[in-house]
């Protein structure tokens, strides 16, 4: 698919910190940052680190706002510690006004009612870049973005909290972005974006890469939810068959979605990443080991409905899915 170029809750100000939040609201542009998790949090120390004429803010979970120190340990083991204001529900429709850019990096299964929450208190030449595992949350958004541009990135990057403000980066890898809605992103900020994020790169047709990183997903993340192992244990010969297959699908929903990708080079670089994290545990093994949602419907669940929606097939897929979901079923209730 092509086009032209309330899970989660934000927070508000409290009435100490109106004078504040007046001042801020009236002045420079700003790049807003909705989801203040580990990758969220890596995007604003990063954005910090570097000059920029834009004002940067989180957009958080509470109702007042208040300005709080988040900290930040580089792959140096190096802390620094940054002041962050933390935009709060009853002050968005003040406080995002001037956002130009709106970086969106809750999960896949709380893009829509997180944008859904925020998106009228945007300016209509707002953009939105959206960062999260797996596709689908760009089509779901399509019919709310009243004009606005939208352009779609993945990243290799990793993070880890190691309390609630207090983020480490644990990996360094690479961050592609690229526009899939018009009107185009600004390319200043633009610029801004690929200055901060170390190993990031702009690419005008996006698509094939968030294709080709849901290839790996779609191997390493079920199966090692599935099998309570490493990412370096889905190496044995016992998986093969099923990795191969479960590629395979995605490649013959991609080809007949618009999207040409070759099988060799998919398998081969699942099985790159298979080695180079191999004592990794994936995103979705650690939902699953905490209990919490997964993102399985925007990995191999998009393989499915794309599948369904193109006529293909899709059984390793399928039954991917429906292991994962079984094992969320059975959750013991908090």
């Amino acid at each position: 698919m092509r086009h032209n170029l309330r899970a989660y809750t934000p927070m508000s100000l409290s009435s100490s910190s109106q004078s504040n939040v007046s001042q801020i609201a009236s002045t420079n542009k700003q790049i807003t940052i909705l989801g203040a998790g580990a990758i969220g949090q890596l995007i604003y120390h990063q954005l910090q680190s570097v000059p920029s004429l834009y004002k940067l803010n989180l957009i958080g979970r509470e109702d007042n706002s208040s300005t709080l120190p988040l900290a930040f340990t580089g792959m140096n083991g190096q802390i620094n510690n940054r002041d962050a204001l933390l935009i709060g529900a009853n002050d968005c429709p003040k406080m995002l006004a001037n956002t130009a850019l709106l970086i969106v990096c809750v999960k896949a299964y709380q893009v829509k009612s997180a944008l859904e929450a925020v998106i009228n208190d945007l300016p209509y030449d707002a953009h939105i870049l959206m960062l999260h595992n797996g596709m689908g949350p760009h089509i779901e958004i399509e019919s709310i973005l009243n004009g606005r541009g939208l352009s779609l990135g993945t990243t290799s990057q990793a993070a880890l909290k190691l309390s609630t403000y207090h983020v480490q980066q644990t990996g360094t890898g690479l961050t592609q972005i690229g526009p899939f809605t018009a009107p185009a992103l600004d390319h200043q900020i633009q610029n801004t974006l690929l200055k901060a994020i170390t190993n990031s790169e702009w690419h005008q047709d996006i698509l094939p890469l968030l294709w080709q990183k849901l290839a790996v997903n779609v191997a390493i993340n079920p199966l090692t939810a599935i099998n309570n192992c490493t990412n370096g244990e889905l190496n044995d010969k016992k998986y093969r068959d099923v990795i191969y297959n479960a590629v395979n699908e995605l490649v013959m929903v991609a080809k007949t979605d618009g999207i040409s990708l070759t099988l060799e080079n998919l398998l081969e670089r699942v099985y790159q990443v298979i080695k180079l994290t191999a004592n990794n545990l994936s995103s979705m093994h650690q939902d699953v080991y905490h209990q919490r949602a997964t993102e399985i419907n925007a990995i191999n669940g998009f393989v499915v409905a794309r599948g369904k929606a193109l006529r293909i097939n899709t059984p390793y897929n399928q039954q991917l899915l429906k292991q994962v979901q079984q094992i969320e079923a059975k959750y013991q209730p908090a």
